[in-house]
């Protein structure tokens, strides 16, 4: 991701997905949910009912979605799941 000041950096967010690319549709779904209740003045929904959300969101931040990967992740009682989305630049 890239700030409006030109600082660079990266944005991960984590959930549940079938398959890297419904994982990637999802973390994007979340970030245009939060971009839209900040440009409303709506509060940020931090945790959608499918477990996704974006909490850190920041205003004059862009995600490259086209550079964004998915991976899968061990959580800590050794379960694989999809669904940590790293968009950065």
């Amino acid at each position: 991701m890239r700030s409006t000041t030109g600082a660079s950096g990266i944005h991960v967010f984590t959930g549940l997905a079938d398959s890297r690319s419904a994982a990637i549709r999802i973390a994007r779904d979340a970030y245009h949910a939060a971009h839209t209740a900040q440009q409303t003045g709506r509060k940020k929904p931090c945790e959608r009912p499918n477990g996704w959300g974006a909490r850190g969101y920041r205003a004059g931040w862009n995600l490259d979605w086209n550079a964004a990967t998915a991976l899968l992740w061990q959580d800590q009682w050794g379960w694989h799941h999809t669904g940590i989305v790293d968009a950065e630049q």
